[in-house]
């Protein structure tokens, strides 16, 4: 009998699985009358989607403003200095050109204040990368993944979607 239920799914849940929600974990969310005809009264499957990578490291505006406000994240913005000081910078964020991320990590810690203006991340802080479009932070990313960072986003819209955001609010 539980043979049969299991075949029953079979043609069904892959079906569904291209028509899910996905949740963050990777994570995907059926809501459906597919489990009706087994006789089960709930409607609704959690269901784990299988992928090869980690789950999403993406942050979006309003993510990243409640990470500023609450003081929960470092921020690090990738771009030369002389894109900062044309075109501006997100309030809150500490500027390392992704030239210098690989080493700036591993600065001690007074070193790292005093050559880039604000406190060194630690391995179990969550940092967000940020630059113009969201390219340079995606390298700045696996840089720090690379060196034991385990906690590590990156806002993917950069510089150019905190503008536009910021023109709206």
């Amino acid at each position: 009998m539980a043979m049969r239920r299991c075949l029953g799914l079979a043609g069904v849940v892959p079906r569904l699985l291209l028509n899910s929600t996905v949740l963050p974990g990777g994570r995907s969310f059926l809501s459906c009358p597919v489990n009706t005809h087994l006789g089960c009264k709930n409607t609704e499957l959690l269901v784990h989607r299988f992928t090869s990578g980690p789950p999403s490291t993406d942050v979006s505006y309003e993510e990243l403003k409640q990470l500023l406000a609450g003081r929960k994240s470092v921020v690090i913005d990738v771009r030369e200095p002389w894109e900062l000081r044309e075109y501006g910078f997100i309030p809150g964020s500490i500027n390392v050109p992704l030239g210098q991320v690989n080493s700036a990590l591993q600065l001690a810690e007074e070193e790292f204040k005093e050559k880039y203006g604000g406190e060194m991340p630690q391995q179990t802080d969550n940092i967000v990368f940020s630059c113009l479009a969201g390219v340079r932070s995606k390298k700045a990313l696996n840089t720090a993944t690379s060196l034991g960072y385990n906690d590590v986003q990156h806002y993917p819209g950069g510089w150019q979607d905190w503008v536009k955001n910021e023109q709206h609010n």
